[in-house]
């Protein structure tokens, strides 16, 4: 199924997700609108999930402040570290994105979580890692909204250790 999935995302034609990303990123300030958290943990996009940097930038001229997931260790939680914009990035051991200088902060109140799939009972499909599922099985646990494009909901079951997430953000709904 992940391939399946990531072979149909790679599929959305660059105009197409060029306004899905657009719309997202609309959903994702009018969510933080409505429900104002001084810190939310962002993504830096990989395997073509939707950019969300315009939305970053809203948020942050809004005030909040925004944080990088980081891997410190491969089977533990996720890790934050403070973000801003236009700052030095580099690299991780995984190919992802980080702040150049890491500064590790404690979990947000609020996680913007990319999503492979979804499904009707707000789980997520990943990669396969178990990072996510790792971090958010942390007390206290984050509000979560999942980011994902509407072509990629998919019914699949979930596990014991699968957490749902609070809301599903897509380019169709908020």
């Amino acid at each position: 199924m992940r391939r399946q999935l990531l072979a149909e995302r790679r599929a959305i034609d660059a105009a197409t997700r060029a306004q899905w990303d657009a719309d997202i990123c609309r959903h994702i300030v009018q969510w933080w609108q409505a429900n104002p958290v001084h810190t939310v943990g962002v993504y830096w996009p990989l395997r073509d999930e939707p950019d969300l940097h315009p939305a970053y930038a809203e948020l942050a001229r809004l005030g909040a402040r925004l944080l990088l997931p980081v891997v410190l260790q491969k089977a533990a939680p996720l890790e934050f570290a403070a973000w801003q914009i236009g700052e030095a990035m580099v690299k991780d051991g995984m190919g992802v994105a980080v702040p150049a200088e890491l500064r590790i902060e404690p979990y947000p109140p609020a996680i913007l979580v990319p999503c492979l799939g979804y499904n009707s009972g707000g789980f997520r499909l990943g990669y396969g890692g178990g990072f996510y599922d790792r971090t958010l099985a942390k007390a206290p646990r984050p509000a979560t909204v999942g980011i994902a494009y509407s072509c990629l909901a998919a019914e699949f079951g979930s596990d014991n250790h699968d957490i749902a997430l609070d809301r599903i953000i897509t380019e169709a709904q908020a």
